[in-house]
């Protein structure tokens, strides 16, 4: 039986999935990757490009799968057009009162379980009425905006794929749990430095806001002695290597950060 791929769509069109058997196959030649179908006859398939496929058994067409909710009405969820049309991911935008939130109905570029752990975060906020949701019209055009912003980037599909670091800082920021980073630089500069330049992970979202965590500082801190342990077979002494390079980085900075600092207060 042959078996082929189809590209309709350009990189980011698309959530591919890869299996680590995938490029073996094609160097093999036991996957052929074609262009669109042109047509089908009884048995082969004629591409664009002019080739045949010969003696084809079987056509998968995979064509993704559709957001179904049966408990509840489909305008609470997909408002218009079969599209999830929900504030920030969370929210249906016209209910009378906001006692619905949605979790976890996001691709996010990034880890799911912190994504997840931050909507929940914020939409106890909004269920405790200690934090109110902007209106009806305004959570719509926020709808529209990140529409036009994922048609620009996928194209004509019902994606939920979301940049990881902007949603958490969008989400961070309704329950002051996003990091202030001009403050940290003058109450903490060694964790602002880790936080600006270091990678986002969850810990930072637990400096402050609702589920603050005394342990987060320490956490991001020493995240790459966590990061670099399992890799590390024998333990082995290490001098400290003198850093110019970075010294001077640092001394470099710290006026732009200043100058970013007063800016920001003015």
């Amino acid at each position: 039986m042959g078996l082929f791929l189809l590209f309709l769509h350009s990189t980011l069109r698309k959530e591919p999935v890869f299996n680590d058997e995938l490029p073996s196959r094609i160097l093999c030649g036991t996957v052929s990757i074609k262009p669109n179908v042109k047509e089908f006859t009884e048995t082969s398939a004629i591409f664009e490009d002019g080739t045949v496929f010969e003696a084809i058994d079987y056509v998968i067409f995979a064509t993704g799968y559709g957001y179904a909710y049966p408990f509840l009405d489909d305008s609470i969820i997909k408002s218009r057009n079969n599209e999830v049309t929900l504030f920030k991911g969370i929210f249906p935008p016209f209910l009378e009162k906001p006692t619905l939130a949605v979790i976890g109905l996001v691709q996010s570029l990034g880890a799911a379980i912190p994504t997840a752990d931050l909507q929940a975060r914020w939409a106890v906020k909004v269920f405790a009425n200690s934090c109110t949701l902007p209106t009806t019209n305004e959570m719509m055009d926020d709808i529209e905006e990140k529409m036009g912003k994922k048609l620009k980037w996928f194209g004509q599909s019902q994606t939920l794929q979301t940049d990881y670091i902007t949603y958490m800082d969008e989400l961070g920021s309704f329950i002051g749990a996003k990091p202030n980073i001009p403050w940290l630089f003058l109450t903490d500069p060694q964790l602002a430095l880790e936080v600006y330049f270091g990678p986002c992970s969850p810990y930072q979202f637990r400096l402050m806001g609702p589920g603050k965590w005394d342990g987060a500082r320490n956490a991001i801190l020493t995240q790459w002695d966590r990061t670099l342990k399992p890799t590390r077979t024998r333990a082995v002494s290490e001098a400290k290597r003198p850093q110019p390079f970075y010294n001077l980085l640092k001394i470099l900075l710290f006026p732009v950060l200043l100058l970013a600092v007063l800016l920001a207060f003015h």
